[in-house]
């Protein structure tokens, strides 16, 4: 079987997500991932093309969101042959933790993860699955910043461009598979 191109296989990840309309909440359409990791094929893709990209950029530290964004990035780590640190929702995390509030498409919330876990001076990478209006994002590079991190960049397998995400990331660069219109 012949090798599938970059865009061939953004295509099969784009395909293998759905829209869920009135999610969370009514007048939503909520772009759901996980239907993506029931084509191994498809999350490979994700995987691949990360990875291609981030083959040759020295990353320390896969840091990943909270919750689809732990999915992508713990075997992005593995591919790259780096660390891999969890952010997590509050209360998630026994020990110390050091933490980061943002407000979101929906709320206010916090991002956490330990502390020590991301040194100063360590290239970090930043993966989620989706940047909306980019407040996780944006709490994220902050995070990783208050502990002398540096965010080399972030990646998402999709973006919603309308909703101006790329905004709250502005300074840092910003890597998606895919993008969706529409709400």
């Amino acid at each position: 079987m012949a090798s599938l191109t970059d865009d061939e296989k953004k295509a099969a990840i784009l395909a293998n997500i759905r829209g869920v309309p009135d999610f969370p909440k009514a007048g939503i359409l909520f772009w759901d991932v996980t239907t993506i990791f029931l084509n191994p094929a498809a999350f490979q893709y994700t995987i691949d093309l990360f990875k291609q990209k981030y083959a040759d950029a020295k990353i320390d530290v896969v840091a990943g969101f909270e919750a689809r964004g732990l999915i992508f990035g713990a075997p992005l780590a593995l591919a790259l042959g780096c660390a891999f640190v969890p952010l997590r929702k509050p209360g998630k995390l026994p020990g110390a933790i050091v933490s980061q509030e943002y407000i979101t498409e929906y709320s206010t919330d916090k991002i956490e993860m330990h502390v020590g876990h991301v040194k100063e001076g360590q290239r970090v990478l930043l993966v989620d699955d989706l940047i909306a209006t980019g407040g996780t994002l944006g709490a994220g590079i902050r995070l990783i910043e208050k502990v002398g991190g540096v965010v080399v960049e972030a990646c998402c397998v999709i973006e919603l461009p309308f909703l101006g995400g790329r905004k709250k990331v502005e300074g840092t660069e910003l890597f998606v598979l895919v993008e969706k219109e529409g709400m």
